[in-house]
């Protein structure tokens, strides 16, 4: 690999972890060509690509993109796992590829910058993919949401049957009340009475019998 070879080499892996979510570093010894294509096609779903690299040239690309804390991974044979989709399914692939065939031990990681060691990387691997974790927020969500519709409905028919209960109040208080004719009648009456015997002694004073 002559000079230019090598800058183009160290280019693509500092793109690769520049443009990375994370980055896992596994053990290839003993893996065959089919395997990697058999995993690299597995990594697809999670937007992840599986790269064997010469440890001096990703050490340099390291330097790059400020990722020192790779280079301590950097050691006997190295694939790097260049993680830009879903972080937890990239790690499930490679931990269950791993498993199945007893190869691919972990070595460490990087994700958003921050160092990993290989027990968080296979923590990783067992948390649900994203697309499940949307399914369960959105149940989570709905719960909630179906709850404050039943509420709204129930308050909506509260108020419904509270202006009912109003609106016919106003209409029996609108009603014209019946005249109390008869009782008109007995209180004029009763003036009238009044008014005469008010007037009795008036008059005997100033029609004074002829016997007096």
């Amino acid at each position: 690999m002559n000079r230019d070879q090598k800058a183009a080499a160290i280019a693509e892996i500092a793109a690769h972890i520049d443009e990375s979510q994370a980055v896992f570093a596994v053990d290839y010894r003993g893996i065959s060509v089919p395997q990697v294509a058999e995993l690299r096609s597995q990594l697809r779903e999670a937007d992840a690509t599986f790269k064997v690299v010469k440890n001096s040239l990703t050490e340099r690309a390291a330097d790059q993109v400020g990722a020192e804390t790779l280079k301590a991974l950097l050691e006997g044979p190295t694939a790097l796992t260049f993680v830009r989709g879903d972080i937890a399914t990239a790690a499930k692939a490679i931990a269950d590829y791993g498993r199945a065939t007893q190869l691919l031990p972990f070595k460490g990681g990087l994700m958003e910058g921050a160092a990993l060691e290989p027990e968080q990387i296979r923590a990783l691997s067992r948390l649900p993919s994203r697309e499940v974790l949307y399914g369960q927020l959105v149940g989570v969500v709905a719960s909630p949401v179906s709850g404050l519709v039943r509420s709204l409905s129930a308050l909506i028919g509260g108020l419904a049957s509270a202006l009912g209960q109003v609106r016919e109040q106003k209409e029996n208080q609108t009603e014209p009340a019946p005249e109390p004719a008869e009782e008109d009648d007995n209180k004029a009456d009763v003036s009238a009475d009044r008014s005469e015997i008010g007037q009795q002694p008036q008059d005997a004073e100033t029609n004074p019998t002829k016997e007096d």
